[in-house]
């Protein structure tokens, strides 16, 4: 929660006494205006100064590179429904496993399709762009390399201290997002990420918004979940909602380790 400053006023009322009392009363009241003021000039506990941004970005860079799923191959399991405007019930169903083997090779099969095949394909071209990321050397990362930082606030997630800033792509990429993110005041973790393309990726696309929510799973800190709301073109508004359902080693690596 945002902590609120507190203004303090102070109302002092005067009243006829003798000559004598008060100006012996006068130099307390000269140190009370004193407090008075001091109080309302002095930052409270929850307006002080910022951290310090680049300290903050460089233990981020430092701990994104010190994660298991930078060098270690693994395989996700997850689950996307895909909705059409307000409904509640998912028009397509897709179940897809997703492999990655450090630096640059990620490849996907579907294994379950339930419903509607436009929801099948929504979710086929983004797995594809995952995978081309990839490919690129994953130039979505969040680092000052692909990125401007602006430090917006910080909040606190139950008991958990977060940093959250504003995030500004250096280029129109598609794989980058306008928007902010929020990195935990204590491990340095990412969190949340949430916001929209620097460049739309298809022309079908408009008024896109994406929010990740990160956590470990497996031993890797990963996405848990992913949530894509869009406008597409001629046929409305379609909620895409994945979940990470399980992360782990792959199946090749367990059989040999033992």
């Amino acid at each position: 929660m945002t902590a609120q400053g507190y203004d303090v006023h102070y109302r002092l009322r005067t009243r006829k006494v003798p000559r004598i009392v008060a100006l012996v009363r006068l130099p307390c009241l000269v140190f009370l205006a004193t407090l008075a003021l001091s109080s309302q000039v002095a930052p409270s506990t929850t307006d002080i100064k910022p951290p310090d941004l680049t300290l903050i970005l460089q233990r981020l860079e430092d701990i994104q590179h010190q994660d298991p799923a930078q060098s270690r191959p693994y395989e996700l399991t997850r689950e996307y429904k895909v909705f059409h405007g307000s409904d509640k019930n998912p028009t397509s169903e897709v179940v897809a496993q997703i492999n990655f083997v450090p630096p640059d090779m990620r490849t996907y099969k579907i294994t379950r399709v339930r419903g509607n095949s436009r929801g099948t394909k929504m979710v086929r071209e983004l797995l594809e762009r995952e995978t081309e990321s990839a490919k690129k050397g994953n130039p979505s990362e969040v680092n000052r390399t692909n990125y401007d930082f602006v430090f917006l606030r910080q909040e606190n997630f139950g008991d958990v201290p977060e940093y959250v800033l504003g995030t500004l792509p250096k280029r129109k990429d598609r794989n980058l997002l306008r928007g902010q993110i929020w990195v935990d005041a204590t491990t340095f973790r990412i969190r949340r990420i949430e916001g929209a393309p620097a460049k739309s990726p298809s022309f079908w696309l408009k008024n896109i918004h994406i929010t990740l929510q990160f956590a470990q799973l497996g031993g890797m800190w990963v996405p848990v979940t992913f949530d894509a709301v869009a406008t597409v073109r001629l046929l409305g508004q379609y909620t895409l909602a994945g979940l990470t359902i399980r992360s782990s080693e792959p199946l090749s690596l367990r059989h040999n380790a033992s």
